[in-house]
């Protein structure tokens, strides 16, 4: 039983249409079948069939256009901390990224999140802010914001925004080349 507990959830929608549409096609079969054999479910069958085909062309529509993407050269992964579905977004990236990898990081997840439903504040914006964390000593962990972007909710999803990195931030991260060097 563990096995279907822990068995991954496909997430391509491909995966559903080709399942879906296979079902489909088996309650056809039946369908026409019941209706040769005068079976007292053929009526039945017709709403399964017809309810299968239509769940069928369902995911094969979602399939085609619900998950479209851009992809930054240059972003590194990075985990939602922080939204409040209306002005602000806050994205923790590890400790060892540079100035170029914070800028495609926040142009990333300025593409990824979608505007649509956000209230946005007094000038109609929202910011995304991205952020590590720094532990100066044991049990202490410290924020550190590394850069943020402001972003219109009128902006054209493409809009080249401009992104304000805290330089002086990045000079109190730790130097991973040392440790580097180092081990070798």
């Amino acid at each position: 039983m563990d096995w279907i507990i822990n068995s991954p959830i496909p997430t391509d929608l491909a995966f559903y249409v080709k399942w879906s549409g296979i079902a489909t096609i088996v309650f056809l079969v039946l369908t026409v079948i019941a209706f040769i054999v005068k079976w007292g479910i053929r009526f039945r069958l017709v709403g399964v069939t017809s309810f299968t085909a239509v769940v069928t062309a369902s995911f094969f529509a979602l399939n085609l256009g619900l998950f479209t993407r851009t992809v930054v050269p240059g972003a590194v992964r990075y985990s939602l901390v922080y939204d409040n579905a209306a002005d602000k977004v806050v994205i923790a990236v590890p400790s060892t990224v540079t100035e170029s990898q914070v800028e495609a990081t926040i142009r990333q997840i300025a593409s990824d999140i979608k505007p649509y439903g956000r209230l946005g504040d007094r000038n109609n914006q929202f910011s995304i802010r991205a952020r590590t964390v720094l532990h100066p000593e044991p049990g202490v962990s410290q924020p550190l914001y590394l850069g943020e972007i402001k972003r219109s909710l009128d902006a054209p999803p493409d809009a080249d925004i401009p992104v304000k990195l805290f330089t002086e931030n990045f000079a109190l991260l730790p130097d991973t080349s040392e440790s580097v060097e180092s081990g070798s």
